[in-house]
């Protein structure tokens, strides 16, 4: 079951908040959705999803990314699901920030100790997706696309190339190799029966350089020259460039940019907002 329990007037859209049990889960969820206009046109907007960081939630992106305003003017929908199951009681979820609560890491679960709840990718994939269908809105889930933030935007880069579903994805300060960075290897070896190796699905740089010859690959990348988290290598962004390079990817492809001066923050992210916003409707509205 799906209840609305919040809904704003925003840029002469509406974002609506909406808690549901999840079955994937198994457990309660909550998400965002803002629509330029509640009477849409007849086929709805085109969806675009943004995947938040560690210790984030479904507001952080609708509250501080700037994004609403430029999907208002681009006529596309936005998808803001939380960064983790909630309440999930697992022993040592709340131990850290960059495990358990907020630190889903979008991916499934495969320790026992986590695999009940820790199902992400599954949830954002299908089940969010049959969520949506059911809600009286006008989206047209036929045209989707996918963005994020830091262990956001290593999952929708992940999502985009271990699906077919998303027709672009972009990033802000992605976990670009998270097999050789800090953040990675603690979530891979206590959420993944297999560990590094099992976690190597959830790489985009290990997925990038498998994609050779996939003819829809539409990435855009930022990061800022100064974010905290490149000298001690959680971002590796470069690895990802090497991936691009390696499958044969044109810089029209996969577009890996560094912003001089900007950090991880979303006064970064949201400098930039606009412009992800406009890279997505090209090909949504292809």
């Amino acid at each position: 079951m799906t209840s609305e329990i919040a809904s704003n007037k925003a840029f002469g859209g509406y974002i609506k908040k909406f808690k549901a049990e999840s079955a994937t889960l198994g457990l309660s969820t909550q998400f965002n959705v803002f629509v330029p206009s509640i009477s849409g046109p007849s086929n709805g907007y085109p969806v675009l999803y943004y995947l938040s960081g560690l210790t984030c939630n479904e507001d952080t992106g609708p509250w501080k990314g700037g994004f609403l305003g430029h999907a208002q003017a681009s006529g596309i929908a936005l998808v803001f699901p939380d960064t983790s199951p909630r309440g999930a009681k697992v022993e040592g979820e709340e131990d850290s920030w960059d495990l358990g609560t907020a630190a889903g890491f979008y991916l499934d679960a495969t320790s026992p100790k986590w695999a009940k709840h820790y199902r992400m990718f599954s949830f954002i994939t299908q089940e969010l997706v049959s969520l949506l269908k059911g809600l009286n809105l006008p989206l047209d889930l036929s045209r989707q696309s996918i963005m994020g933030h830091s262990m956001g935007g290593l999952g929708a880069l992940n999502l985009f190339l271990s699906t077919s579903q998303y027709c672009s994805a972009s990033a802000f300060s992605p976990v670009c190799n998270p097999t050789k960075s800090p953040w990675g290897t603690k979530a891979f070896t206590n959420y993944l029966a297999g560990g590094i190796e099992e976690g190597e699905k959830y790489d985009p740089s290990c997925l990038l350089e498998k994609a050779k010859g996939r003819s829809n690959v539409h990435i855009l990348v930022d990061y800022g020259e100064q974010d905290q988290f490149l000298k001690d290598g959680q971002l590796r962004p470069e690895a990802l460039q090497q991936a691009a390079e390696k499958a044969g990817f044109a810089q029209e492809n996969v577009n890996i940019r560094k912003q001089e001066g900007y950090d991880h923050s979303y006064y970064f992210i949201s400098t930039f907002a606009e412009e992800h916003i406009k890279y997505h409707a090209k090909f949504l509205k292809a």
